[in-house]
């Protein structure tokens, strides 16, 4: 009898232990903190600058005085050699520079004025300062330039560059200058 309380107590022992051992519940790290939430601020960007509209050239050409312009010297002046009213080659590039400016400013006007060197007769000068004129005249006008958009004229010997009486002076003289008189 005392087998049998024995035997009868270690199978209750053994049903006792295997019914109080539940399988194992994997465990679940907690959740890694948050940070504590920033009260939201809503980021309000600076007004932009107003900027002005940006100008063509065209408009601030416009915006000019014929004065402002002619100070500018957009249209450059070319010499001529002694005695001579024939295109010289370092003034074909000249001419070709203010040609592309005429033709990006369609309603700008010139004038081209024919000036000599103080040698030689007022009317001789004159004549001659005519044909210089017509030369840079002609030039342009094979560039395509509207004879319309130009005038010319001869001012002789009367309105020097240069006051002085050498060869210097008398090569700065002998010129055709562009004035822009309308835009």
């Amino acid at each position: 009898m005392r087998k049998l309380i024995v035997l009868s107590l270690a199978c209750l022992l053994a049903l006792t232990f295997t019914t109080s051992c539940k399988p194992k519940v994997k465990e679940v790290p907690p959740p890694p903190p948050q940070a504590k939430e920033q009260p939201r601020v809503e980021r309000v960007e600076a007004p932009q600058p107003v900027q002005k509209p940006q100008l063509s050239e065209e408009e601030i050409f416009l915006a000019k005085s014929l004065d402002q312009i002619n100070k500018d010297k957009p249209v450059r002046m070319i010499n001529f050699d002694y005695d001579k009213y024939t295109i010289r080659e370092d003034a074909k590039a000249i001419l070709e520079t203010n040609a592309a400016w005429m033709k990006k400013f369609r309603t700008a006007k010139i004038l081209i004025e024919g000036h000599c060197d103080e040698r030689g007769t007022e009317d001789y000068n004159l004549a001659l300062g005519e044909k210089r004129a017509k030369a840079a005249f002609d030039y342009l006008a094979s560039l395509g330039i509207p004879a319309d958009r130009m005038k010319s004229i001869s001012y002789g010997k009367s309105q020097p560059l240069d006051m002085g009486h050498d060869e210097g002076a008398w090569q700065r003289n002998r010129r055709d200058q562009f004035l822009v008189i309308e835009k």
